[in-house]
C-alpha cells in the first residue's frame, strides 16, 4: 500500500527580516533609473524562475480549469469511488507531469478496509485504482492527478498506481481473473500515455528508489503478469 506520509508540497523558507539602515542613509531614496533597472533585472529573474511552476498551475486559473465530469473513470469498466482530496494533489497531467511508469502495490488486508483508508485524510497515501480478487477495478483518483502512492514526489508525479487486494505473503491472493484484469488496465494506461511495456517502466512499490515498501512481494508472478500485459497491449484499440 502507499506510504502514510503524502506527498508534500515545497515550502519556501520564512523572508529575512528588514535589514537595518546603514549610517547615513536616513531621507535617501534610490534615483528612478536605478529602480527601473533594479526592478527589470528583478522581473526577469523572477520570470525564468516561476515560468515552470506557472504552465503546472495555469488550471487554477478561474475559468480555466479543465473540465471535469464528476464520477468520471479513465478505464472503460471501472467503478468510481472518490478517495479523500488530502490523499492526492489536483494537476493536469500529462501535461504538467509527464507519466511514464505504472507501479503495482499489494493493500496488505482487505477490498474495504483499502478503500476506508483512502478515504480517510489522516491516512495521507492513496493509489489510483484497486483490482479485486475478484477482478473488480475501482478508480479512486483520475490519472490526471497526482496520488500520494510511491512514497517519493517524482514517483508519484510520473506513475500510475495500482493496488491488488490481497497480502503479500499469500499466494492464493493473486486470482487468474486479477491479473487478466490487471493487465488489461496496465495495457491501457502503457498505450494512453506511450509507457513502454517492459519491467523498467512497470515496476513494483518495491523498486520505487527510497522506498521500504517490500510489495508486490515474492509470490507476484512477474513473468506471468508481464506476459498477460503485453498480450493485451497488442489487442488494445
Amino acid at each position: 500500500m502507499g506510504e502514510t506520509q503524502s506527498d508534500q508540497e515545497d515550502r519556501t523558507a520564512k523572508p529575512p527580516g528588514t535589514a537595518e539602515k546603514p549610517p547615513g542613509s536616513a531621507g535617501r531614496h534610490p534615483g528612478r533609473r536605478a529602480l527601473l533597472i533594479g526592478g527589470a533585472v528583478a522581473a526577469v529573474g523572477t520570470a525564468v524562475l516561476a515560468r515552470d511552476e506557472l504552465s503546472r498551475l495555469w488550471w487554477r486559473v478561474p475559468g480555466v480549469e479543465k473540465p471535469r465530469t464528476p464520477g468520471a473513470v479513465d478505464f472503460p469498466g471501472a467503478t468510481w469511488v472518490a478517495a479523500s482530496s488530502a490523499n492526492y494533489r489536483r494537476a493536469d497531467r500529462p501535461d504538467d507531469y509527464a507519466i511514464d511508469r505504472v507501479v503495482i502495490h499489494v493493500t496488505q488486508g482487505s477490498y474495504a478496509s483499502a478503500v476506508k483508508a483512502f478515504q480517510d485524510p489522516g491516512h495521507q497515501a492513496a493509489a489510483h485504482y484497486i483490482v479485486r480478487q475478484r477482478g473488480d477495478i475501482t478508480q479512486m483518483i483520475r490519472e490526471l492527478d497526482v496520488a500520494f502512492h510511491a512514497g517519493t514526489r517524482s514517483y508519484n508525479e510520473r506513475s500510475v498506481g495500482i493496488e491488488h487486494e490481497g497480502f503479500v505473503e499469500r499466494k492464493s491472493s493473486f486470482t487468474d481473473v486479477m491479473y487478466t484484469n490487471s493487465a488489461r488496465l496496465t495495457a491501457e494506461i502503457c498505450r494512453r500515455y506511450g509507457i513502454p511495456v517492459d519491467r523498467e517502466h512497470v515496476i513494483g512499490h518495491v523498486e520505487v528508489p527510497g522506498t521500504d515498501h517490500t510489495d508486490p512481494g515474492r509470490y507476484w508472478d512477474w513473468d506471468r503478469y508481464m506476459t498477460l500485459v503485453r498480450r493485451a497491449h497488442r489487442t488494445v484499440a
